[in-house]
């Protein structure tokens, strides 16, 4: 025979909670946007429910929902790329001053991608120098601007090819991606072997004789290890008063407009600043160099 509340059994299947569980969400009800979930996390860290860091965490992976490649990519202009033709002594200047794991390789024209170098790779020319840069090229990865990082993460996951090149609605090249960049939006900066802790100061000196400066470094230490003096720039309202800045990061945000994304650069005062890590809305680490001048050449 068959059952004669077909439907009413099939909902007691789908909806097992106690009638003191639904009592308790009639009277709480869950949260019905992000960002009311975001607050809801925030009450579980102060009710000691969770830890500060798994609540990062979690905010990490809800904000990520909305970003897309586009939004976290290194920019054309500051990638490091290997030009195919380029001599063999060149291109390991290029790994060791830089030391990524992989690069971009392109032949002719930087919009010409052929290809990724790993670094590791170049060892093999060294054993086999009968081999040539474009017999260790591994294929590349494309992808559009729009991409969402949570699919992005996917595929890498899925491929294991940790870099995509990222191409703008015109077909050309917007920047590059890395599955380190992705993780960065959940987990905060990833840091690497020349990455340096917080608490154990703020200017370093690389190796390239460039610096590594903090974001949150203040003006005036800026000033003083560069025998400079930066502030801000006048403009068009001469009677306001420019505001000062505390930090160097809240400067150089100020003097571009926008918040700064890695990869990005701009002189002030004399000073090359190139945005290496940015977090939570604001840039972590600059390289910083003396601007080159080029008005005395004649």
């Amino acid at each position: 025979m068959s059952d004669p509340h077909p439907a009413r059994t099939s909902l007691e299947k789908e909806d097992k909670r106690t009638f003191l569980q639904k009592l308790a969400e009639f009277i709480h009800p869950g949260p019905d946007s992000r960002a009311q979930l975001i607050e809801t996390l925030a009450d579980a860290e102060d009710n000691e429910i969770i830890g500060a860091d798994s609540r990062i965490m979690l905010e990490g992976v809800i904000r990520m929902a909305d970003l897309t490649a586009g939004d976290v990519l290194v920019a054309a202009p500051r990638m490091d790329m290997v030009n195919i033709d380029s001599p063999y002594e060149d291109i390991l200047h290029l790994v060791i001053e830089t030391a990524h794991s992989r690069f971009p390789v392109f032949e002719g024209d930087r919009e010409n991608i052929i290809g990724i170098l790993l670094a590791k790779d170049l060892l093999k020319l060294q054993r086999a120098p009968e081999l040539n840069i474009r017999a260790l090229l591994r294929p590349a990865a494309f992808i559009p601007e729009s991409k969402g990082l949570n699919d992005l993460l996917r595929e890498f996951r899925g491929n294991r090819n940790h870099q995509a090149i990222v191409i703008d609605e015109f077909g050309r090249v917007a920047g590059l991606i890395t599955i380190e960049d992705v993780l960065e939006q959940i987990v905060g900066d990833i840091e690497d072997e020349f990455d340096v802790a917080e608490d154990e100061g703020d200017i370093f000196a690389l190796a390239d004789r460039t610096y590594r400066v903090s974001g949150d470094t203040s003006v005036e230490r800026v000033n003083e290890a560069f025998d400079v003096q930066l502030q801000p720039t006048a403009h068009h309202d001469a009677e306001e008063e420019p505001h000062r800045f505390e930090t160097i990061g809240g400067l150089i945000a100020h003097e571009m407009g926008h918040v700064p994304r890695r990869g990005e650069f701009t002189t002030l005062g004399g000073l090359n600043f190139i945005v290496l890590h940015t977090k939570g809305g604001a840039v972590r680490w600059f390289k910083v160099s003396p601007a080159v001048e080029h008005d005395n050449t004649g």
